[in-house]
Parts: structure tokens; C-alpha cells; sequence
């Protein structure tokens, strides 16, 4: 039975992945390897707690110690790296801790994965570490994009691709990096732009908006991520990299107007706020080479915003419970 280690299994992405993980592969053991910090949550585990093939490892991935301990024990087989600290505002008040989970974090990880012969490590990051683009909706993001990373947050990530892709190139480590664009669907921290417009409408609240909104984003449902990434863990090449994207651009005042429509709410509730510093005009991702591998995303940005619309409508108790935490 093969061990995959999923780190930030608490958390948004990851914990989506380990639940698509350990529903698809009962023959599969998936590990989930999370601190429990501000936004960790294993309420969203309560349908597979009890299965066979899932357990649950509480570390930080900054305690060199206790990491070592873990990885010697278990014999891992695959590591899907996800934990990080990932809100840029937050990055931006507290830069320090970003670097201190984001780079030690994952020096720590594969450091103790080269030791124990993992086969496969693939460290999930951020198109956000090449920086941004202008508005010219033909230019892309590809996988030899430099890196110019412009917060705290994609700096840390940035740096992070690099400790990976150095142990590939010095030790020949069986690295492989993911770059996705933005995040979105069930479970998500309500400090980022949907479920805290989401919550905010639902509180007849106004919704911030940072600048004067136009800054672009693409979108991609988690769900089509969580797919990718299955198919990079069996599939994708060591050494490679992989932009992972949803064809879904976006202003980020186009997708709180959606919202608003959606619940058939005035943009009075709209309010503009003073702008992000150092805020990137536009992210866009060229996913071709993981489509090549026969990924591609099934989800529509209509539809999947309305289905996670909707399942934050259904879970209002989770997203008051998570709420209550958010500081």
C-alpha cells in the first residue's frame, strides 16, 4: 500500500485534495500533516476520519525534530507539499513568519524526504512568484516566466521553488513544481475575496474592494486542481514544472458583481477601499504543457462559482464556526 504524505491537509487546497485522495484511492494511504494554525480545519474531515486510509499527524513542518522523527517512522512514499502561509495582506504585516514556514518549512520537508528515498515530491506553489502581468489579455504566464516576485508572500514561495528545484539539480531529488492560479470553491478561509464576499452579503455587510477593482485574476475551481495534481503525482516528470490555470480571468470587482447578482443584492453593498501596497495588476497562467499530460478544467468560472456559492449558503454553521477564529 503506498504512503502519500499531505501536508496543509487542514487547509483549503489540501484539505480538499486529501478528501478527493482518500475517496479515490481506498488502496492508497494518505497521511495528513498539518499544524492546526489560524486556518486549519479538520471539521471538513469529519466524512472520512474514520476510514481506513486516512490518518491525521499533527506537526509543524518548521520543527526540523519532529519532521525528521515523522518521515524515518512512516517511510513515506509521495509527498504532496502544500503547507504554507498563503495571505498576502497578512504577509505584509508579518512577513517574517512567511518566511519562517514557507522556506525553513520546506527546507525541513525536503531535506527529510531526500534522506528517506521518497520517490515523489511535488511542492504546490503560486503563479504569483512571477510577479504580474499588464492588461494585454494575450500575454500568459508560462513555466520559463523569470520570477519577480512583488509581496512577501510570493517572495517566500518563490523561494521555496528554488530550495526544491536545487535539491533536484544537486541530489537529483524527484521534485516537481505546481504553479496554480487562484484558488476557489468549498472549504476556503473567508479572509480571501469569495467566501468573504460571500459571508459578507449574507451579513448584509459591505464588501471591500481594494483600489478601484480592477485587478485581474484567473481562477481555478479546487476540484480541477485536486485532478491535476492526481495526475502529476502519477504522470508528471520529476524535475518539471507545471502552470496549473482555469481560463477563468477576471477583475476582482467582475467576480464580487457576479456574486451580488447571484443573490440578487445592490452594489451599494460595494465599498472601495484604499489599495493593496504593491498589489499585481493581473495574474494569467498558458496551462498547455499539463494539458499535454490530458488535464484540463471541467468547471466553467459560472458554474463554479454558483456551486460554491451555494455549498457556503448549505455550510453556513461551518463558515459562522471559522469565522469566529478569524482575526
Amino acid at each position: 500500500m503506498k504512503k502519500i504524505l499531505v501536508t496543509g491537509g487542514a487547509g483549503f487546497i489540501g484539505g480538499n485534495f486529501v478528501q478527493y485522495m482518500v475517496e479515490k484511492y481506498p488502496q492508497y494511504e494518505i497521511f495528513n500533516l498539518d499544524a492546526l494554525t489560524y486556518a486549519g480545519d479538520l471539521t471538513k474531515h469529519y466524512a472520512i476520519e474514520n476510514k481506513e486510509n486516512y490518518h491525521f499527524l499533527k506537526a509543524d513542518i518548521t520543527n526540523q525534530e519532529t519532521i525528521n522523527f515523522i518521515f524515518k517512522r512512516k517511510q513515506f512514499d509521495y509527498v504532496v507539499h502544500f503547507a504554507a502561509e498563503s495571505h498576502v495582506d497578512r504577509s505584509i504585516a508579518n512577513p517574517q513568519v512567511f518566511v519562517t514556514t514557507n522556506v525553513l518549512g520546506t527546507q525541513n520537508l525536503v531535506e527529510a524526504a531526500k534522506r528517506t528515498n521518497v520517490k515523489k515530491f511535488i511542492h504546490i506553489s503560486t503563479d504569483e512568484v512571477y510577479g504580474e502581468l499588464d492588461f494585454n489579455p494575450t500575454t500568459f504566464f508560462t513555466e520559463n516566466t523569470p520570477l519577480q516576485p512583488n509581496s512577501p508572500y510570493s517572495a517566500s514561495k518563490a523561494s521555496s521553488d528554488l530550495i526544491v528545484r536545487a535539491y533536484h539539480e544537486t541530489y537529483q531529488f524527484p521534485a516537481i513544481i505546481t504553479r496554480c492560479s487562484n484558488n476557489y470553491g468549498p472549504y476556503q478561509f473567508p479572509e480571501k475575496l469569495i467566501p468573504l464576499t460571500i459571508s459578507n452579503i449574507l451579513k448584509n455587510k459591505k464588501i471591500p474592494v481594494y483600489g478601484n477593482g480592477q485587478n485581474v485574476r484567473d481562477w481555478l475551481h479546487v476540484y480541477d486542481h485536486c485532478a491535476a495534481i492526481d495526475l502529476l503525482l502519477h504522470e508528471g516528470k520529476a524535475g518539471e514544472i507545471y502552470n496549473i490555470g482555469g481560463h477563468n480571468e477576471c477583475t476582482n470587482l467582475e467576480v464580487i458583481q457576479k456574486i451580488l447578482q447571484y443573490f440578487g443584492k445592490s452594489e451599494d453593498l460595494i465599498e472601495f477601499v484604499p489599495d493593496r501596497l504593491g498589489h499585481d495588476k493581473r495574474y494569467a497562467i498558458d496551462p498547455k504543457k499539463i494539458e499535454q499530460l490530458g488535464w484540463c478544467p471541467t468547471f466553467t468560472f459560472d458554474t463554479g462559482l454558483t456551486q460554491t456559492i451555494q455549498w457556503y449558503v448549505e455550510n453556513w454553521g461551518w463558515l459562522e464556526g471559522v469565522e469566529s477564529i478569524k482575526k
